[in-house]
């Protein structure tokens, strides 16, 4: 696994970058004013942004029911569901595919950092939110949002230019957004093959 931002910070500079990066993701909101062509990029980031949030309160709620991380079962449950929605919305499944399976990656990040933190530091205080009654139907609507998304880029992901185009949309997020630069790396994985030759992050 290659290294997080957070194994290169201190402790209490983790903390305080964790603190910020669940206030600033959780405040954002999608970008509906997003003008011109990248419109769509801009859209996709807003929903990748979101999606990244909530992996805070699933971090929290594995951590006080003693869960594991990784689900396996439950992943390959997703991609499943996931192949078969981006199908019948007209997306290449393999494409949803591989996207969903980087925001897991990138969601799977957050999560071990934080979890990284509270054993380090202080455990999070306060109940968990409700898996099964608030956050996984969050999930549920972002998947949708989020292959609906995947069929409006697809007229910008082969483009010679996409990789910049993507990274402009980024930019725009960030600059429209109160975003901490703590969250660059996970969401550039998220990111990673939005563009057909490779985006933000692109990885193998």
């Amino acid at each position: 696994m290659r290294p997080s931002f957070f194994t290169f910070l201190s402790r209490g500079r983790r903390a305080c970058v964790l603190a910020a990066l669940s206030a600033s993701l959780l405040a954002s909101t999608p970008v509906a004013h997003a003008e011109g062509d990248d419109a769509p990029l801009t859209s996709l980031v807003a929903l990748t942004s979101q999606r990244l949030a909530l992996a805070e309160p699933v971090a929290r709620w594995k951590w006080a029911h003693h869960e594991p991380i990784t689900d396996e079962p439950r992943e390959a449950a997703l991609l499943a569901s996931v192949e078969k929605k981006a199908e019948a919305a007209g997306v290449d499944p393999a494409f949803a595919r591989r996207f969903f399976r980087d925001q897991i990656e990138a969601s799977k990040e957050v999560q071990n950092a934080l979890f990284a933190n509270w054993h380090a530091a202080r455990p999070p205080e306060g109940s968990p939110p409700d898996l099964a009654a608030d956050t996984r139907p969050k999930l549920d609507r972002l998947t949708q949002s989020l292959i609906a998304a995947l069929a409006r880029v697809e007229p910008s992901r082969h483009a010679d230019d996409c990789p910049l185009r993507l990274a402009d949309s980024v930019a725009r997020w960030k600059h429209l957004t109160r975003y901490d630069a703590a969250m660059n790396a996970p969401l550039s994985r998220a990111l990673s093959h939005v563009c057909a030759a490779g985006g933000v992050g692109a990885v193998g």
